[in-house]
């Protein structure tokens, strides 16, 4: 066994006793999804920053910077970055307010018990999708600093990353959160320069670089409609996708205050777009340095390897891992969250809170196995994370917006917006391959919402309606 392996089965083992001796404080399902909403100012930040900051934004904007340049990465750091900083600036202190428990809550009490259900499902396969890219980063992590096929990787990642997920909770999560931050800066921030010298300065590094690969728009498209389409398609996508996603609203339900929930969103954007443009600089000058590679997902854990010390290069694994462990437990978290809070619990009234964490340990269990099969079957990192940001989450964010900021429609808008925005997204994307099925199941569920809010009373007057925005 290699000295790198040897660090990288370390540094999990640390992450694991953590979270397991933080674990043992849990005693109510606020505990274990919300930390009790005791998060402060740093807890909150560098758990939202490392939660959001995953796989994708190292192993999957990297490889796909290395393939298609900057036309393959429009939505990490970029998308990502702004959806933090909408959030900071326009949700999070209505959302803390609501003193919800899931994303879902929301539609239970702005509509109905309906769309609560309808939303949770929904959401659940995002969740998964998220879960499994991680899992399959981790299992490139593996692959690459040791003779492990991908296969096999992918199998031993997921069994750690399901371990260390029940046994957590949301403040083990946060609290390994810090550490986990850290380590993916430093590491991130040492790999940098070392590239940059090799090749005699950034000036130099930056020149390498083809012109063609610093554009936003896909070669092969010519007329600018469709140019300006194909932007809004993918800026769309991690932007109204990801503002309602459990695994950041969990993160604002579970600060301390309003304040510190608007705050740490807006440090955590500024981080995320700061940090996030290392490795995308590294994939597109990357092509020089290891040029034809069958994996691009590979490449920053390949030029780690290249170009730093035995020792750098543990720290720099230890980052990879830290981004993929502080969102795949967030991923399963919420996941489970959302089908036993939102689904399972309300059958049966009454269910002692100890009953309640047990349900959830258990989902996440099943739902990190589930992630681990998406994460086998999959093409790669970053296609699964456009998958997981696009599911479902058109008419998510349509009716949610609508009911936070108007009284429009009521709970058979938001049923039909919800069924529409999903069935229109899957028939265009997987059936038709529409190249901008997302934008079209952004415009089917608003107008689906709209038509159906003509023909039914305006929402009634709610406890939700009563809260200050």
């Amino acid at each position: 066994m290699n000295v790198v392996l040897v660090g990288i089965i370390l540094y999990i083992v640390l992450q694991l006793l953590l979270g397991y001796i933080v674990s043992r404080t849990i005693k109510t399902e606020a505990d274990y999804l919300l930390a009790g909403r005791r998060l402060g100012y740093g807890l909150a930040t560098f758990s939202i920053f490392a939660t959001w900051f995953g796989a994708e934004s190292c192993i999957g904007t990297a490889g796909a910077a290395y393939e298609s340049g900057l036309a393959g990465v429009t939505a990490d750091p970029f998308g990502y970055g702004i959806c933090l900083l909408l959030m900071g600036l326009l949700f999070a202190v209505p959302l803390w307010r609501m003193n919800l428990t899931t994303i879902a809550d929301f539609f239970r009490l702005r509509f109905s018990v309906t769309a609560e259900r309808l939303t949770a499902l929904l959401m659940v396969p995002t969740s998964l999708l998220w879960a499994a890219a991680q899992i399959r980063a981790f299992g490139q992590v593996l692959s690459a600093s040791s003779d492990l096929s991908v296969t096999i990787a992918v199998t031993i990642a997921a069994a750690v990353v399901i371990t260390y997920t029940v046994t957590g909770g949301m403040m083990a999560d946060a609290l390994t959160d810090i550490v986990q931050g850290v380590v993916l800066v430093v590491g991130l921030i040492v790999l940098l320069p070392s590239m940059v010298g090799e090749i005699s300065g950034f000036s130099a590094a930056v020149s390498s670089i083809d012109p063609a690969r610093l554009s936003f728009i896909p070669s092969e498209v010519e007329s600018m409609p469709i140019a300006s389409l194909h932007l809004l398609e993918a800026w769309a996508i991690p932007i109204c996708g990801s503002i309602i996603a459990q695994e950041l609203v969990s993160r604002v339900l579970s600060s301390r205050s309003p304040q510190v929930a608007r705050r740490s969103s807006l440090i955590a954007s500024a981080m995320y777009l700061l940090v996030g443009l290392i490795p995308l600089f590294i994939g597109l000058v990357g092509v020089g340095f290891v040029p034809g590679l069958e994996h691009p997902e590979q490449i920053l854990p390949l030029l780690a390897q290249q170009h730093l010390s035995t020792f750098l290069y543990v720290i720099f694994a230890g980052a990879l891992v830290s981004a993929i462990l502080s969102t795949v437990d967030s991923a399963l978290l919420a996941a489970s969250s959302l089908l036993s809070h939102n689904v399972l619990i309300p059958m049966r009234p009454g269910m002692p809170e100890r009953h309640k964490v047990r349900l959830e340990r258990w989902g996440v269990a099943l739902m990190g196995v589930g992630a681990y099969l998406l994460a086998l079957d999959a093409e790669g990192v970053y296609d699964l994370v456009k998958d997981a940001s696009s599911f479902g989450s058109a008419g998510i964010f349509v009716v949610f917006v609508l009911g936070l900021f108007t009284k429009i429609g009521g709970w058979r808008s938001a049923v039909a917006s919800l069924t529409v925005g999903v069935l229109v997204w899957l028939a265009g994307h997987y059936v038709f391959e529409f190249d901008f099925s997302y934008l079209l199941a952004l415009a089917t569920s608003f107008v689906a919402y709209v038509f159906v809010a003509i023909f039914e009373p305006l929402a009634s007057r709610s406890a939700l309606a009563e809260v200050e925005m």
